[in-house]
């Protein structure tokens, strides 16, 4: 790729940061509209859990696959065809004629979104083939993903407020045609030198696993959590957990190599990324039933609550990614791990009529935690990976992410679910459990912030190698 020219190389930049916008700002710009859409498609708190998780479960069952099927087959054509995906399944979402209907498109964008952000970052890392040139390439990315982060609950606001649920949908879609556009136009094909091979087991396993657990906390409180059906489903989830520890260690590329998670950094950053962004869901699920179903505000006006959450996340990503590089994760772990401890603990005394300056001060502490959560995640999962396995290490902490975000919304939503036609009070104190589990989640990302960057940590098992590479022969440590 380093006959591209400097003009072609940044539109490429751009067209894989358009893929970015719309995945991630489809994550926050959704939950500005979900009291809308729960009135218009007479949906139940289930039902908007679902709007959310069914994206994000999805997300975060093939991120794996897709990066692999695209090394393999063309990364460009992969590309294209999660563009497409994306497209339509934005289009089916704007015309559902029901909430069963809206989850299946979700979920059909949401296979689009798997082709489209880790299947980017392996375009932008063979376009631009100097590494300070691709360091600062992978920086605008990731700036982009916290903007669209940040601006999607402001754009929702304003486009539920103007046009109505359905709109939020449709801005995807002149998004989508450009880049289809630009991306057989300037973006050349590639693919890896020696691509993972197909894991189709390890894929159903994974999905048994994370679906049957997402399942059966959304559907507890209809179903009960000794019936049948769920009863069923914890069987399932055990059975997929038995089948990938048996069967991945087996395959010679498994869908999800077990062996990183011998390096006590690596399964830290996994482990952070998943609880960290539970609460970060948890937070966004809660807040946004809170700001209009509680207070009664109108969509464009919570938006603009939640603006000063995505400015600090855009403000201090690159600031967080400078420190990790210059003195290591510890002290932004453990800064974000407090950061959402407070603001689950402030959040306890937030009621229907506290003021709102106080409520906009309690979620800057939400956005202090995500924004100094991300960069050391990252780097953390793959500065101490062999450069073979840097890849498969950042589209787990991706995963991981997604999964996180996934479980935050499903168990947040089960807490509450009962209060939210009550309203007022009855809905504040329902939330308390969410903001106490919040707080213990905030602790425990402090706490692996300490564990994992001891000396003790430092150094994985003798046995921890892959493909004749220990794990510990990391490329060294990488600004986020």
């Amino acid at each position: 790729m380093s006959d591209l020219t400097r003009r072609r190389r940044f539109l490429v930049l751009a067209i894989c940061c358009s893929s970015m916008v719309v995945v991630v700002m489809d994550i926050s710009i959704v939950n500005v509209a979900l009291p809308s859409i729960g009135r218009d498609l007479h949906a139940g708190v289930s039902g908007l859990q679902w709007t959310v998780d069914a994206y994000t479960l999805v997300l975060g069952s093939f991120l794996l696959m897709a990066g692999s099927t695209a090394d393999r087959v063309g990364r460009r054509r992969i590309f294209r065809l999660g563009l497409a995906a994306f497209g339509l399944g934005s289009l089916a979402c704007s015309l559902a004629p029901g909430i069963g209907w809206l989850i299946a498109a979700r979920a059909v964008q949401a296979v689009g979104g798997t082709m489209l952000n880790p299947v980017a970052m392996a375009i932008i890392a063979s376009t631009f083939t100097v590494r300070a040139e691709r360091a600062r390439a992978i920086g605008v990315f990731g700036a982009v993903s916290g903007l669209a982060l940040g601006l999607g609950p402001v754009l929702g606001g304003a486009l539920v407020d103007a046009y109505g649920w359905r709109s939020i949908f449709w801005v995807n879609i002149p998004i989508v045609l450009a880049a289809i556009v630009g991306t057989a136009l300037v973006v050349p094909e590639s693919r890896a030198e020696r691509p993972r091979r197909f894991d189709p087991v390890g894929q159903v396993l994974v999905l048994l696993v994370l679906g049957s657990v997402v399942f059966a906390i959304i559907e507890s409180e209809r179903l009960g959590w000794t019936s049948p059906p769920m009863v069923a489903l914890y069987a399932v989830a055990t059975a997929g957990v038995l089948g990938i520890f048996w069967y991945e260690p087996r395959r010679a590329d498994p869908l999800l190599e077990l062996r990183l998670f011998r390096s006590v950094p690596f399964s830290a950053a996994i482990l952070t990324a998943l609880i960290a962004l539970c609460g970060f869901g948890a937070f966004l699920f809660v807040t946004t039933l809170y700001l209009q179903d509680v207070r009664g505000m109108e969509p464009l006006a919570a938006g603009l609550c939640l603006l000063p959450v995505g400015a600090l996340i855009v403000l201090l990503s690159p600031l967080t990614g400078r420190i990790v590089g210059e003195r290591g994760p510890r002290l932004p772990l453990v800064f974000s791990g407090l950061a959402l401890a407070l603001g689950g603990l402030a959040s306890l005394r937030l009621g229907p009529t506290t003021a709102l300056p106080t409520v906009i001060g309690v979620y800057l502490l939400f956005g202090a935690a995500q924004g100094t959560v991300n960069p050391p995640i990252s780097n953390a999962a793959v500065s101490g990976m062999p450069l073979s396995m840097a890849g498969v290490a950042a589209s787990l902490a991706s995963a991981g992410r997604q999964v996180g975000t996934t479980l935050g919304v499903a168990i947040s939503g089960t807490m509450v679910g009962s209060a939210v036609a009550r309203g007022g009070t009855a809905f504040t104190g329902a939330a308390h459990h969410v903001w106490w589990l919040v707080t213990a989640l905030g602790l425990g990302v402090a706490a692996l912030g300490l564990l994992s960057t001891a000396r003790s940590a430092a150094t994985p098992p003798p046995a921890a190698t892959i493909g004749g590479e220990r794990i510990d022969d990391r490329e060294p440590t990488m600004r986020a």
